[in-house]
């Protein structure tokens, strides 16, 4: 159970928590939603204890551990693989004590509690982790620093993920996922036993992975039980009662104040006038229903329509250097009415397959044809960073109008949903949102026939992605769609194009096809018993590694091995252990023999490494 009790916290004069509490029971999993800047995060950061509530509590079971993924992104020369184990404290902590113990009862507890938390199938749940957020089995053995920050963050998640805390904690999990690990996201949260606090914008994931949802609504934190849409009912449902009253209310303020203005300075009806007025005081109003609004998205249709097909690719083969395609044999037709997805998981060849199309990359070979006048709109995620930080909207405006006046561009920019004040705001002080609201205004200004849209909702909320969708659905020219957002794709696209192997085909199915398509390509992998060493035994580097060095190591693994066992045989010697407790000598016998297969298996692998050695 997770407890929030009266907390209030402020920024300034903006109150963020006004003694607000939540009660979240154990084992649920709670969609924590609310617009941006709202303060969902600054909850998460007062539960971890990295700040400090003006007033109230937080609290949780005695014991249970609270997990969540680091601020910070691994980035040191452990393997990505090692990360994520690391992720599990508690095997950390056991394996460490394990390595020095030499007393047979604490082998004994320390052996039995690692069988509990399955830590002999340790590495393969973690390498199956790594391989649902979209890491194969070559990179889980590279390290950290070789990969970029959203990669690592990939790694930051798998580790919490992996630890299986009993509160689990997650802000916005699918920000650096692509759908691929979105899918599987989904099917490992679903099947988690503990309790689970999700921040959210992905509508889809908080249908299908939550059972109740907490609503940050003006300071105060209200519990819904059900998925999103439950919630969006429930809530929909209250306001429509809440706005009856009101009007029920005033309906009878208004009765109650004509009859005061009528009689209060007439003798015989003065009591009854005052009467009123008392009555009218102690009638508590009911509060106005407050729904901030979402300003919409416009995208101006194309101007001029083209005849079909906008474009035309047959064999087409393209990359970034010659002699090294990313994507061959491209055979695809785009019409000016065509709305696709992308499908695949990043490194597949999406975006390179996006630039072509948006004349940002130029075939080695194949025919490739263009209708005459064509344009594209491109909005890609990576752009945010290359808007200048002391630019403002209305600079990006006066660029795109250089000869309008300014009444002109400021009527252009108001209608993106840039007001005054917004508009002149550098770009360093806009929320992720208005970023990408700005990015959207570029990217469609000259109304293109073509809009490619690469991960558009990453810094939007759940209403703002809403607006999107109307937006894109109005928006008369072709679209293609890179989103990891499940919901966006199945009400904006009617094609889905799978771009994986080099090549890009139809996904025939729906999407709930090709869900089922990649959950079922990362299904966990028989491994060896011998593949993952005893838990008894100090920790695998995780680095590859020459064979006469794991020659050697296998020979010191069962040197400790032996050990132990040595150790176990010097207890089970001794005729008073039988006699005062045969339930501790039968559990160092069963300890024993475990051992002896132990040093069965490595000594099997240590003859398969050095044979393989002999034959090279």
């Amino acid at each position: 159970m997770l407890q929030a009790q009266g907390l209030t916290y402020r920024i300034g004069d903006r109150v963020l928590l006004d003694e607000a509490s939540v009660t979240i029971p154990s084992g649920h999993r709670a969609g924590l939603i609310g617009r941006n800047g709202i303060g969902k995060s600054t909850l998460f950061k007062i539960v971890l204890g990295q700040l400090s509530a003006e007033s109230g509590t937080t609290a949780v079971p005695r014991n249970a551990r609270i997990g969540t993924v680091a601020q910070e992104a691994p980035g040191g020369s452990e393997s990505l693989l090692q990360v994520v184990m690391q992720g599990d404290t508690e095997r950390e902590e056991l394996l460490a004590a394990a390595e020095n113990a030499t007393d047979p009862q604490a082998i004994s507890d320390i052996q039995a509690r690692l069988a509990d938390i399955g830590s002999h199938s340790a590495e393969s749940r973690a390498a199956t982790i790594l391989n649902g957020l979209g890491l194969n089995n070559e990179q889980i053995q590279r390290p950290c620093a070789e990969l970029s920050g959203g990669w690592r963050m990939r790694v930051a998640l798998a580790a919490a993920l992996f630890g299986k805390p009993d509160v689990l904690l997650l802000d916005e999990p699918t920000n650096y996922l692509d759908l691929e690990g979105v899918i599987w996201l989904k099917s490992f949260l679903k099947t988690y036993p503990y309790t689970i606090v999700m921040i959210s914008h992905d509508r889809d994931l908080l249908n299908d992975v939550v059972t109740s949802i907490v609503h940050f609504d003006q300071g105060k934190l209200v519990y819904y039980q059900g998925n999103y849409d439950s919630f969006d009912r429930q809530r929909r449902e209250k306001q429509a009662l809440s706005v009856k009253l009101k009007r029920k209310q005033d309906d009878q303020r208004a009765h109650m104040q004509a009859y005061v203005d009528r009689f209060r300075y007439k003798a015989s009806k003065a009591r009854q006038a005052q009467s009123r007025l008392k009555a009218l005081a102690r009638l508590q109003p009911v509060a106005d229903i407050v729904d901030d609004h979402v300003v919409p998205f416009k995208f101006p249709d194309p101007e001029k329509e083209l005849a079909p097909p906008l474009i035309n690719c047959d064999g087409v083969t393209i990359g970034y250097k010659p002699g090294h395609p990313v994507l061959r044999g491209i055979t695809l037709r785009i019409d000016p009415d065509d709305r696709i997805a992308l499908l695949g998981s990043n490194g597949n060849g999406k975006s390179t397959l996006a630039k072509l199309v948006s004349g940002k990359l130029k075939p080695f070979s194949g025919s490739f044809t263009l209708a005459p006048r064509m344009s594209v709109g491109y909005f890609a995620q990576h752009q945010m960073d290359e808007l200048a930080d002391e630019r403002t909207p209305f600079d990006y405006v006066t660029a795109l109008m250089p000869d309008a006046p300014v009444s002109r561009r400021r009527a252009r920019i108001g209608a993106a949903g840039f007001g005054a004040s917004l508009a002149d705001s550098p770009c360093h002080r806009l929320s992720g949102g208005e970023k990408a609201r700005l990015l959207f205004f570029i990217a469609t200004f000259h109304a293109p026939h073509i809009l490619i849209l690469d991960e558009p909702t990453n810094h939007l909320d759940i209403d703002s992605r809403e607006a999107l969708v109307m937006a894109i659905n109005d928006y008369a020219g072709a679209v293609i769609l890179i989103s990891h957002d499940r919901h966006i794709i199945e009400t904006c696209v009617d094609r889905l194009l799978l771009v994986e192997g080099g090549r890009v085909r139809t996904f025939e199915g729906d999407i709930d096809d090709y869900a089922t398509y990649v959950v079922s390509k990362v299904e966990p992998k028989p491994q060896k018993q011998a593949a993952e060493p005893a838990p008894l035994l100090p920790k695998a580097s995780g680095k590859p590694q020459p064979r006469d060095k794991r020659l050697r190591d296998i020979e010191q693994k069962v040197s400790v091995l032996k050990g132990k066992i040595n150790i176990l045989d010097s207890a089970l010697a001794d005729p008073t252990l039988y006699a005062e407790d045969a339930r501790k000598a039968a559990d160092f016998a069963r300890l024993r023999t475990k051992l002896a297969a132990d040093i069965e298996s490595l000594e099997m692998q240590w003859l398969e490494l050095a044979d393989t050695t002999a034959n090279v």
